[in-house]
């Protein structure tokens, strides 16, 4: 008896895509099917980067196409597209930019540049074309964080070249002045330096582009929000109460300019002793999780403590560079899975998101 595709595609949708929690043909996950003589090849083209995933989907795809009776010989093939997401209406696109993930975190000293690297490293390693702007002009860290320090070319006068490192590109006000050199600056000239980092750098074919911010709800947040076609932002927290009460104003802020939520990163979860590798709360426990749960957010993963995270970064050489397949690489690669699915489950059409800035006396 001669299979149909739709018994192919019932099949298909009793597969769930543990990354989306949907099944591949409601997720439009599944690309041209073809049958000959009972033979079945299909392609699943997934929306977010995920190449160490490919084999094991593969096979988790052939072992339940075997349950359809007289089915022949299964071939999948499996690949990513990572595709533009519409953003605020009016703001001008970047060229070479696809999309735009603004790391962000209300307080200082919470790890949010060492999470902002190590998300960019785990989309790279997953696949994806991944740039990072450093935008914190007054505390540049990027430069040190990714062991680059040479000064970015200009081949036609007007653009910067991005450095390469890990297999990411980079920009930061820190490649451009002498490391003691300090950035004393007012507003408006650290938002123009904002948007010439931005557009004046020649980006090359770029799937996610990591900003990561500086500190706090000010300038170059409201320069970001007006301006620069962010796609969404990623929250980052430790469980401590203070730095939570300063993340959920950063979360506010950017509900207000009408920048989507990706997620919430918690920072500093637990701490693991480096002698015996005892665990534990020392920040306080599950204030994340319920900061996601207050504001119906996705809470993206939680990171330890780790002393290897603070030397991997000081050394040029961040944790999923030193050591991708170690426990807290895996960790930093689920979060970037997760971000990564979130924006493109990101509606095309975002303008009814975008309410106009208005600033009033309260």
């Amino acid at each position: 008896m001669a299979i149909s595709e739709l018994q192919v595609q019932s099949t298909l949708r009793e597969i769930i895509d543990p990354n989306t929690g949907k099944d591949y043909v409601t997720s439009r996950e599944v690309g041209e099917i073809k049958i000959n003589s009972n033979n079945v090849s299909l392609e699943i083209v997934l929306s977010y980067p995920a190449k160490r995933l490919f084999e094991n989907i593969r096979i988790q795809i052939i072992e339940k196409l075997k349950m359809i009776p007289n089915i022949g010989e299964i071939e999948v093939k499996i690949s990513s597209r990572i595709i533009s997401r519409a953003t605020k209406p009016g703001v001008q696109h970047i060229p070479e930019v696809k999309n735009i993930i603004a790391v962000a975190s209300g307080k200082g000293g919470v790890g949010k540049s060492a999470t902002a690297v190590n998300l960019a490293l785990a989309l790279a390693y997953e696949g994806a074309s991944v740039g990072i702007l450093d935008a914190d002009i007054y505390g540049p860290s990027q430069p040190q964080m990714l062991g680059v320090s040479s000064r970015p070319e200009s081949k036609d006068g007007k653009h910067m070249e991005p450095l390469e490192a890990h297999g990411i590109q980079i920009i930061s006000i820190g490649l451009l002045v002498d490391t003691e050199t300090p950035m004393v600056w007012r507003g408006p000239m650290v938002t123009q330096a904002l948007q010439q980092l931005l557009n004046d750098t020649r980006w090359r074919d770029i799937d996610y582009l990591i900003v990561d911010m500086p500190p706090g709800t000010g300038d170059i947040q409201l320069t970001l929000a007006q301006k620069v076609p962010v796609t969404g932002a990623v929250i980052v927290t430790t469980p401590q109460d203070i730095a939570l009460l300063d993340a959920r104003k950063g979360l506010k802020m950017f509900e207000k300019v009408g920048i989507p939520i990706i997620g919430i990163v918690e920072n500093m979860s637990t701490h693991i002793c480096s002698k015996c590798g005892f665990s534990e709360h020392i920040f306080g426990e599950g204030g994340g999780a319920k900061m996601c749960k207050d504001y119906d957010v996705e809470f993206l993963g939680a990171l330890p403590l780790d002393i290897k995270i603070r030397e991997q970064t000081d050394s040029g050489t961040p944790t999923v560079a030193a050591d991708p397949e170690g426990n807290i690489a895996q960790i930093y690669r689920g979060v970037a899975r997760r971000a990564a699915v979130k924006v493109a489950e990101l509606s095309k059409d975002h303008s009814s998101l975008f309410p106009d800035i208005v600033i009033q006396n309260t």
